[in-house]
């Protein structure tokens, strides 16, 4: 049976309600964008249109998968950063806004001529910055060959190939040379508040790219232990943190003979981002 818009879009509030509550009406109109093949902001006057059975069938898929509790940038395959759409699937985090303050702070410092991102994931962090730097070059690592083939991708859409080299790397394992900048945005979730994430996190994001178990540290004690050797002389760090874990990981940094250390707040006012400089 042919549908309209107005009656699809009724049709997904009405599923995703329950477990999505007021988040429901802007994810079904997403979702039902995306079926469309059309821009979210033309749906209201395209009400009455007719949907094909093929278009139906690709929103009442989506809707599934997000009642499932699929991230919406899963289901459809980018997430907006910076911007920029990047391509996602479970196989990486979904690039945040949380993420963005990194951007902004590391934008701020001033261009690098070279920089690395440790757990490099969608590629958002390194492929952003080459993308505002044109100078630039850049190294992303990460453990999972199949994040790897999605920073690729990345690149490859945002024509930054010839500046970003994409490596699997566990931590420094595999990184040669040295970097007037290293980011990243490690796991820093604890193993107990893994238990209280949101389903869409928990059970559908890499959890090796949420948390490194434990007190949530460890990746920020392996990067104070090593980064020195790659970073060259005055070289800066940006770290995404947790927003109780300033204190904690600047100190880890501080021990380990790393200077001028602060912290960022995000648009929220919470710790979000630790800059350290090799001394």
């Amino acid at each position: 049976m042919t549908q309209t818009v107005k009656t699809l879009l009724n049709q997904g509030l009405k599923r995703l309600q329950p477990v999505l509550g007021d988040d429901a009406a802007t994810d079904t109109r997403v979702l039902l964008a995306y079926a469309l093949d059309v821009d979210r902001g033309l749906l209201a006057a395209r009400s009455d249109d007719l949907v094909s059975a093929e278009q139906s069938a690709i929103f009442q898929d989506a809707i599934e998968c997000r009642y499932r509790r699929q991230p919406v940038a899963q289901i459809i395959g980018v997430r907006e950063f910076w911007g920029r759409n990047f391509i996602v699937t479970p196989d990486v985090l979904n690039p945040r806004p949380d993420t963005e303050t990194l951007i902004e702070e590391v934008l701020k410092a001033g261009p690098a001529i070279s920089l690395l991102d440790l757990g490099t994931g969608s590629g958002c962090i390194l492929l952003t910055l080459l993308a505002e730097w044109p100078q630039a070059k850049g190294l992303g690592v990460d453990m999972s060959p199949k994040a790897i083939d999605i920073a690729q991708k990345n690149a490859d859409a945002l024509g930054l190939t010839a500046r970003a080299s994409l490596k699997q790397s566990n931590w420094f394992s595999n990184v040669t040379g040295q970097f007037d900048l290293i980011v990243s945005n490690p796991p820093y979730i604890t193993a107990d508040a893994m238990q209280t994430v949101a389903p869409e996190v928990r059970d559908w994001e890499p959890r090796m790219a949420l948390t490194p178990e434990g007190d949530g540290l460890e990746a920020y004690r392996m990067i104070a232990q090593n980064a020195a050797d790659y970073l060259l002389a005055n070289g800066r760090m940006f770290l995404e943190i947790g927003y109780d874990q300033a204190k904690s990981a600047l100190q880890i940094f501080s021990d380990n003979g790393y200077s001028d250390g602060f912290c960022i707040q995000d648009m929220a006012g919470k710790d979000r981002v630790i800059c350290v400089k090799k001394a």
